[in-house]
């Protein structure tokens, strides 16, 4: 049995987005063999009266608030310091003080660091803490993401701040995501893809990098896990996802902009509910279109997911993967999808979900597998079947093995 540190940007609970649901299913599946303590950022509205469920896992957790940047405060970080904007988005005094502290009363065997926004910690591990082991999450290529959305923003000229932005963040992230994994023991990502795209940045790098894909407990998802007497909202389409993180703002506003004029074109009644938490000014506009539906944030997305006809991911930029597809997946979803929303799945186009990148090509699908019950069947059915190897009982051991690796015997 190890003794494990955990830092997370948010509290892990309740699971309901990516970020939370992947650091509570690696604290769900760690503790049974480990003594686990979990240094936490709080966000706004959340509280650890109502985890009861993670403070049984862990043996300690302690909480800091989210300090909330203005836009001058950024604006100076981008002008006085050479870091990427990521690095200064979670970094307080008192987060600092308290991983002190938690450092020299304890003696951990590993330090995990949940994402690139609190690697800047690493150093003070090493410096209290040198004979733990540290191990670096990375639940996205950063750099490869900013390069991505510049390339989306740049062919756009009302995008052109935006792309500015990410100009900058590209060669500043890439210094800063190398130091990050340079400084770390072991580095693992959430694909194989995105494993390789590290690499790719970083030839030279020593670190070894191990996939450990994102998972989910698929029995939750499924349809007996709600009472048969529940309401389910009834949409025609649906898109779960945090609605003020910028690749989901993307997708659903090309969706709305290029496909969904489409789609209504050919079946006027057609509806789409935009579900989840800190919806966007510009996402909270598209609830003035026919049809649309913008939700907000909700207690529990599986009424939403298990009453969606067809499940949208009309993504353009992003990296990692997407928990959101493991869940439409385990509810037994016909899903539409680009490459990129679907990247670092194995996936069969057509046989397990299909695949769209251009506005022609998804309205197509959506309208076809609106119009056709038994494709959708066969594409959940096939769903479900996948969705069975990225359950957390399947994933979260591998984390044992790269312990082994280096150096730590649970």
């Amino acid at each position: 049995m190890a003794e494990l540190l955990i830092l997370t940007p948010q509290l892990p609970y309740p699971p309901q987005q990516g970020t939370s649901l992947r650091n509570y299913h690696i604290i769900k599946g760690l503790a049974p063999r480990h003594q686990i303590t979990l240094l936490s950022f709080l966000e706004e509205g959340q509280t650890l009266d109502k985890a009861a469920p993670l403070q049984a896992l862990c043996r300690q957790i302690v909480t800091v608030p989210v300090v909330q940047r203005s836009i001058g405060d950024r604006l100076r970080q981008l002008v006085t310091s050479q870091l990427p904007d990521m690095a200064h988005r979670l970094y307080t005094p008192v987060f600092a003080e308290q991983l002190r502290e938690l450092l020299q009363q304890n003696s951990f065997d590993v330090v995990q660091i949940e994402g690139i926004e609190l690697v800047r910690y690493m150093a003070i591990v090493r410096e209290v803490s040198p004979q733990s082991r540290l191990v670096f999450d990375d639940h996205n290529v950063e750099t490869e993401l900013q390069r991505r959305n510049f390339w989306v923003d740049v062919c756009r000229p009302h995008r052109w701040v935006a792309a500015l932005y990410s100009a900058v963040q590209m060669g500043r992230l890439g210094r800063f995501e190398q130091w990050a994994c340079e400084m770390a023991d072991a580095v693992t990502t959430v694909s194989e893809a995105d494993r390789e795209q590290l690499g790719g940045l970083f030839p030279e790098l020593v670190t070894p990098i191990t996939a450990v894909p994102n998972c989910i407990d698929i029995t939750f998802y499924e349809p007996s896990s709600l009472p048969e007497t529940a309401d389910l909202p009834r949409y025609d389409l649906v898109f779960i996802g945090k609605m003020d993180y910028r690749p989901n703002i993307d997708a659903v506003r090309w969706f709305a902009e290029a496909v969904w004029p489409q789609v209504l074109a050919v079946r006027p009644e057609t509806t789409w509910a935009i579900v989840g938490q800190k919806p966007h000014p510009a996402v909270i506009r598209l609830g003035e279109q026919s049809g649309i539906t913008v939700t907000g944030w909700v207690e529990d997305i599986r009424p939403y997911l298990l009453g969606a006809e067809v499940f949208i991911m009309p993504f353009r930029v992003g990296s990692g993967t997407r928990l959101k597809l493991i869940e439409a997946l385990a509810a037994g979803k016909a899903i539409v999808s680009t490459r990129v929303g679907a990247e670092g799945f194995p996936i069969r186009d057509g046989q397990d979900l299909v695949l769209a990148d251009s506005a022609e090509e998804m309205a197509t699908a959506v309208l076809h597998l609106l119009h056709n019950t038994e494709a959708r069947t066969r594409l959940g059915e096939n769903g479900r079947i996948l969705a069975r190897r990225y359950d957390w009982r399947e994933i979260i051991p591998l984390f044992d093995d790269i312990y082994r690796s280096i150096g730590v015997f649970a």
